[in-house]
């Protein structure tokens, strides 16, 4: 299978500060010797407790960290977020239709005309109508936030997208409808995701393989029907049991 991500050996840090009893600082570790792929038109989903690693895994894959060892290989182009809480991803000073098209502007290379028609079309596809390219991120609920987030994060047409909690904050309704969007945006752009939760029932409704992470370690990694029907890990056996 082709991949769109490949990541290999990938140990990071972070610098702690002198406190205010001086000392020296101190470099702490927090990934591990982390090595996995992401393959075109895979849902990959990544498990773990709070603290685990998972946020500073997809700030890595984002580029947004500068000290670690290893590699990170895109075949592609940089992958695009779609973060937990949309409103405060989103502008609340411009419209619909300005944040959307702002990532088109920046890229530069389509003139005004087809910006635009890009971002109706996107909204077409997020079930959202042409109407919404006027409104402020205010006066949409949170589900339809978030179906702009998602715009937002395949207007530029990506090969991988980084889904941080995209439903936790959402009724479980809601959230149905949004993992389906997911689905159905994947198969027509044919995208994959790094998709980031703590719900393993989500995980196994969306997921292709799972990489479970524990103290910035990946201690297992399978395709959800084995990894939910066999666990091998300790770690994996106690997060199947927390979520019956």
């Amino acid at each position: 299978m082709e991949p769109v991500l490949e990541v290999r050996h990938l140990n990071s840090f972070y610098t702690e500060g002198r406190s205010l009893f001086g000392g020296k600082e101190q470099r702490r570790q927090v990934l591990r010797d982390v090595s996995f792929e992401i393959h075109r038109g895979e849902i990959v989903g990544l498990v773990g407790e709070s603290g685990s690693g998972k946020t500073t895994l997809s700030r890595a894959v984002l580029g947004m960290l500068s000290d670690y060892e290893g590699e990170i290989i895109h075949h592609s182009q940089r992958p695009q977020m779609v973060f937990q809480d949309p409103f405060s991803s989103l502008n609340p000073a411009h419209s619909i239709g300005w944040i959307l098209e702002e990532p088109l502007r920046v890229q530069g290379k389509l003139n005004a005309k087809e910006r635009k028609a890009a971002v109706l079309e996107v909204l077409e596809q997020v079930g959202l109508g042409a109407e919404y390219a006027s409104r402020r991120p205010r006066e949409l609920s949170g589900g339809q936030r978030q179906r702009v987030s998602i715009a937002g994060a395949v207007i530029t047409r990506p090969k991988l997208i980084v889904a941080d909690e995209p439903v936790s904050a959402l009724d479980v309704t809601i959230q149905a409808q949004i993992l389906q969007l997911l689905a159905d945006l994947r198969k027509r752009y044919d995208l994959s995701y790094l998709f980031i939760s703590h719900d393993l029932n989500v995980v196994y409704q969306i997921c292709n393989r799972v990489l479970v992470m524990q103290h910035g370690v990946i201690v297992e990694q399978n395709t959800v029907e084995e990894l939910f029907r066999n666990p091998q890990h300790p770690y994996t056996k106690q997060l199947l049991a927390a979520a019956e």
